[in-house]
């Protein structure tokens, strides 16, 4: 029996089979004998083959072949990557320029992997109606830094609903990941475009101006669209605090950065990697102001993946 993994809350998976059941599932105990070096094998998203049992419960056996996936490395084993979630068609980045602050270096990263993993991101800038001059002119600093790369931006307030009711267009008939720091606005935004849904929400943290975790476990939730349409999905996500990259080798990396790579096609050497060749473009360009300081140090961090010991830092 074939089905698509809806939920996942860390030792059982909710499977929607496709006459429509919902079943409760476990992993079958040999995929972690098969190199897959996830501490999730099955995501959110994933298509899998189930054996059901008496109890009413299932074994997931098999997962269908993947379109792509967003994968991070896992927060506590440094060796193994934590996939978010699977066969999506495009992922929303939220983020906040303050209460809490979102780091350009978790913003870079994510869009990093997602390049990696051929999955569109959009920027969403939540709670615009909560800053003030300085940070205003913050985020439209950042907003033009993303879309002069070529990210498209969005400026949204989830509590007010400006801008919530522009972003339906950009979601129908699609698997849209949803994904961003805790605090930043994630269920208030849900909520938003699903009425009724009632996702519990959090207050900020006055002392550390840092989000709490409200979201425990990863799910597909279904968007209300037009019959006429296809099936709309928001796969919400638990807050992340840090953004490990996982399995990129330096000569990659260079590829996941858009600007660094349009560079380094003028480079003097094919195995440049940006941090003191002579004849670097990417050196060179930066020098110029043509790359941004703040994305050419997110590109360095993310070299120093290879020391295991960053692997446990919050990025």
């Amino acid at each position: 029996m074939k089905g698509l993994v809806v939920k996942n809350t860390g030792s059982w998976y909710t499977v929607r089979t496709d006459d429509g059941q919902l079943i409760d599932s476990k992993v079958k105990g040999n995929f972690r004998l098969k190199g897959i070096r996830s501490t999730n094998p099955v995501a959110v998203g994933d298509r899998v083959e189930i054996v059901t049992n008496p109890e009413g419960t299932a074994l997931i056996t098999e997962i269908c072949e993947r379109r792509n996936y967003i994968v991070r490395r896992s927060q506590n084993l440094s060796k193994q990557s934590h996939i978010i979630a699977a066969n999506v068609d495009q992922a929303l980045l939220l983020v906040t320029v303050s209460h809490p602050q979102t780091s350009t270096t978790f913003i870079d990263r994510f869009l990093a992997s997602a390049e990696a993993y051929r999955v569109p991101v959009i920027l969403l800038f939540n709670k615009t109606d909560l800053y003030d001059a300085d940070e205003r002119r913050y985020l439209q600093m950042l907003v033009t830094l993303y879309e002069t790369i070529g990210y498209e931006c969005r400026q949204i307030s989830a509590a007010t609903g400006e801008g919530v009711e522009a972003l339906r267009p950009l979601l129908e008939g699609r698997v849209t990941l949803l994904s961003g720091n805790s605090g930043v606005g994630k269920s208030t935004l849900i909520n938003r475009l699903v009425p009724g849904l009632n996702l519990r929400t959090a207050e900020i943290s006055d002392a550390h101006d840092t989000g709490q975790h409200t979201t425990t476990f990863s799910e597909m939730i279904p968007l209300p669209s037009p019959l006429s349409l296809l099936p709309s999905y928001l796969i919400d996500t638990p807050g992340i605090k840090g953004f490990g990259a996982f399995d990129m080798e330096p000569e990659e990396l260079t590829s996941y950065f858009r600007e660094i790579f349009r560079f380094a096609h003028d480079c003097r050497f094919s195995n440049c990697i940006h941090t003191h060749e002579p004849g670097c473009a990417v050196l060179r360009s930066l020098d110029d102001h043509y790359i941004a300081q703040s994305r050419y140090q997110s590109y360095l961090s993310m070299l120093g993946d290879k020391d295991s010991s960053k692997y446990r830092e919050a990025y």
